[in-house]
């Protein structure tokens, strides 16, 4: 890309960033710099604003230079990929897409899904470590669009919690797909149905060449015969790749056959005008009168004319009977050339056998070799023992002699087959060749009588073509007018479909609303709580403190009075213990209010996920809609008592949210009974040891000066 250029896309980056009230981030100017005369677009671990998304969106509508966009492990929220990908719907250049790491979930599948429809341009997409499979639905979308797509060549699926459920869609959808060459699914949770339902895809999807299922718990069976699958669609690939080679070469060599038979035709033609002027020049019409006997012109050019019409069936039925006979002929030769390649098959069969026997008869003739030369050299060694070994020599020589004569009657009935077979493709050959000098001299007949037609013809397709332009003229008038009767219909279609997807999206809006509503409010409900559990514990450590001090002070006085106060020590002694033991029930209430907050934690998380649940499958119910444009009023009246239900559902669990707050104050204003009791509790613990400390003998004992 041109640094002009690119200094633009960046300036029109901040001024995007900056009418919808938000400052450009400078790491995504950075990297716009950077990439200044490069075709990818790469913004890597950067995290990406919604306002951001929303600006490089729109940018990236019309944009074409970047070939690549790598946006990987950007953090993207679902709102901020919904807007991306929106605008890439319309993008013609971008070929490569990666999304890896962003934690796309149900909106983001969605999104995908209406790309995968609506983009003519991108060849592989990388979506690693996300998480459309969660939501059935929104993956079923997903997929719908992987279905209607025809340029999409590589996707990547890696760990995207893709059950056999997602796996049964996405199976129909290759069914339907026919570019699609490269799929990844590894490390998903597919399972044995999953990779049964790819596997019977696989029959009618001939396209994809590589699917890979490792770490998706599928038997190694089913994974066998999935790589067989792909071996057999890899080899059809190439034998079409080398079919269509050919039939381009072919077409390419039937183009200049028929350029050059025009150009024959037109030197033909211009031969026959001259001729025309040669004759009109010589005036032989005049000379042709006396000897028809016609005198009237009038009538002469009408005998002319029939006899013209005569010679045009004539010409006609002879023509086609030509033409019948050419198709047989072609037919013929076909039939001839497929005999010919399977007599050479044969042939090269019979070859093949032959040289097998061959090798089978050398290798036995050399077994016998040596077996003839270990009985020799076994007689020689073991003269005793010659009349047996030289009976089994004979037996031996006998049962090799009769392998050698089959294996010799084998190769006699080869050759002679071979024999056979060389006469009969030697007489075919002198067929074709026979046949091919017919059909040449017969085309050349053709030839001849088609010229002489031609010439009789050439007024008759001039009035032919005249007649067929005035129809094009009127075929074209009334294209024009049905052209722009669809065009206003397609725009009034355009703008009702403008004025729902603004009522949805400001539906959306007011959903979105209302969820960060009830957020906020729990938010705000859950920091309360957590103040006045703090100041609750602020409170009894002071109380904690003050107790530690008159323990500390009762056990000072104690230590002065050991001498002569040791059945006080001993008692103080207990009094310590008991203290201890109240510490720890402290503790123990403490870990009870510990595990009520967190209960409590659990509790309002519950109510958040059950709340996303529910404005998740209201969005998803809501895109649906989007596509049944002929029941919008039903669609309308759904919306109203879908918003009502969702109100509903929300009061319901307002009142849930109040109960269960009404159940925690419930429980604070126990757990606070319960403190102030252990308050007072330890208040009558210390009223008695300093009674039982200024009741004895020595009397009150201050504290020392």
């Amino acid at each position: 890309m041109p640094a002009i250029e690119m200094d633009d896309f960046r300036r029109s980056y901040t001024r995007l960033c900056k009418e919808s009230g938000a400052e450009p981030q400078e790491s995504i100017l950075q990297h716009l710099e950077e990439a200044t005369g490069r075709s990818r677009l790469d913004f890597a671990t950067q995290s990406l604003s919604v306002d951001t998304c929303g600006a490089l969106g729109k940018l990236l509508q019309n944009e074409l230079q970047f070939t690549e966009i790598t946006l990987s492990d950007c953090m993207l929220s679902e709102e901020g990929a919904k807007l991306l990908l929106h605008g890439l719907c319309s993008n013609t250049v971008v070929k490569s897409l990666d999304l890896k790491g962003n934690n796309l979930r149900a909106v983001g599948a969605e999104a995908l899904g209406k790309l995968l429809r609506q983009n003519k341009s991108i060849g592989s997409l990388t979506l690693e470590w996300n998480n459309l499979g969660i939501w059935e639905e929104s993956f079923a979308i997903f997929c719908e669009g992987i279905a209607a797509n025809s340029h999409l060549q590589c996707l990547d699926l890696r760990n995207n919690q893709i059950n056999h459920q997602g796996a049964g869609e996405l199976a129909m959808a290759l069914k339907r797909n026919s570019s699609l060459q490269e799929l990844d699914l590894r490390w998903n949770n597919i399972g044995l149905l999953g990779g049964r339902a790819l596997l019977n895809c696989l029959h009618s999807n001939r396209a994809l060449r590589q699917l890979e299922l490792a770490g998706n718990n599928v038997p190694s069976d089913i994974l066998k015969a999935v790589d067989q699958a792909m071996e057999h669609n890899q080899e059809r690939q190439t034998i079409l790749y080398k079919s269509r080679n050919m039939t381009q070469v072919l077409s390419k060599e039937v183009l200049s056959l028929k350029e050059e038979k025009t150009k024959q035709f037109l030197d033909l033609m211009d031969t026959i005008d001259k001729q025309r002027e040669e004759i009109t020049r010589s005036n032989s019409f005049a000379t042709c009168l006396p000897i028809l006997g016609v005198t009237d012109t009038f009538w002469l050019i009408l005998y002319l004319d029939f006899a013209f019409c005569c010679l045009c069936r004539v010409s006609a039925a002879r023509v086609g009977q030509l033409q019948e006979v050419l198709n047989e002929r072609h037919s013929v030769m076909n039939s001839l050339k497929a005999k010919l390649q399977m007599t050479e098959a044969a042939l090269a069969l019979s070859e093949q056998k032959v040289c097998n026997l061959g090798e089978l008869l050398s290798t036995a003739k050399q077994e016998q070799a040596e077996l003839v030369e270990n009985q020799a050299k076994e007689m020689q060694q073991h003269k005793k023992d010659s009349a047996d070994r030289e009976a089994k020599l004979q037996r031996e020589l006998s049962v090799a002699n009769e392998k050698n004569f089959l294996l010799r009657n084998q190769v006699t009935e080869l050759e002679r087959r071979c024999k056979t077979q060389q006469e009969q493709l030697f007489q075919v050959k002198e067929d074709l060749t026979h046949t091919t000098a017919e059909m040449k001299l017969r085309a050349v007949q053709a030839e001849e009588r088609l010229q002489m037609e031609k010439r009789r013809f050439k007024q008759v397709l001039e009035d032919a073509e005249a007649l067929r332009q005035k129809e094009v003229d009127h075929m074209t008038h009334h294209m024009e007018a049905s052209e722009c009767a669809l065009q206003e219909r397609i725009q009034r279609l355009e703008a009702t479909r403008t004025g729902l997807e603004e009522e949805l999206s400001r539906a959306k809006a007011a959903a979105l609303v209302e969820r960060g509503q009830v957020e906020e409010e729990l938010i705000k409900a859950k920091k309360q709580a957590r103040l006045e559990e703090q100041q609750r514990l602020e409170h009894l450590e002071e109380k904690l403190r003050l107790m530690m001090q008159s323990r500390d002070e009762a056990h000072n006085c104690c230590l002065q009075q050991k001498q002569t106060v040791a059945e006080a020590h001993v008692k103080e002694s207990q009094l310590s213990l008991q203290v201890e033991g109240l510490k720890r029930r402290l503790e123990e209430v403490q870990q009870e209010l510990s595990s009520k907050e967190h209960e409590k934690v659990m509790e309002v998380n519950k109510v958040r996920v059950e709340l996303q649940e529910q404005i998740g499958h209201l969005e998803a119910e809501r895109t649906a809609q989007e596509g049944m444009r002929e029941k919008i009023a039903a669609l309308e009246r759904q919306l109203k008592v879908l918003s009502s239900n969702h109100r509903e559902a929300l009061l319901d669990k307002e009142g849930e949210i109040s109960s269960m707050q009404e159940k925690l104050r419930v429980r604070e204003a126990e757990i606070s009974r319960m403190r102030e009791e252990e308050a007072q509790r330890v208040s009558f613990l210390q009223n008695a040891i300093m009674a039982y400390v200024q009741g004895s003998s020595l009397g009150p004992v201050g504290p020392k000066s």
